[in-house]
């Protein structure tokens, strides 16, 4: 069952993993080496990340080393794009505005 990618970065759990391993892969174990909750529960979290097609895994020996999939997060940056446009021409009304108001002061 493939999840849509929004269920995986909705929990602070999962979205501490993908930090986690956006700069390493990193096992089961050694992810829940950074949590305070049980292997089990991170490794649920894991299955949703994968669900979502958000990591990678390499098996090397019996360990199996799990890594973020940059690409699949474009989804999240595209969705946030439409967010970031708005807030950038709020900003630059108001910047327009501010120099407008020092522009009156100054003449003042």
């Amino acid at each position: 069952m493939k999840r849509d990618i929004f269920q995986a970065i909705a929990d602070p759990t999962r979205r501490a993993i993908l930090v986690l391993i956006a700069t390493q892969a990193l096992t089961p174990n050694a992810l829940a080496d950074q949590f305070d909750i049980t292997r089990q529960a991170v490794s649920k979290h894991i299955k949703i990340l994968n669900e979502c097609e958000l990591l990678e895994q390499e098996k090397v020996g019996r360990e199996i080393y799990y890594e973020l999939k940059i690409d699949k997060m474009k989804e999240v940056d595209q969705w946030l794009e439409q967010f970031r446009k708005i807030w950038e021409n709020r900003f630059d009304q108001l910047d327009d505005l501010l120099t407008k108001l020092k522009s009156e002061n100054d003449e003042s």
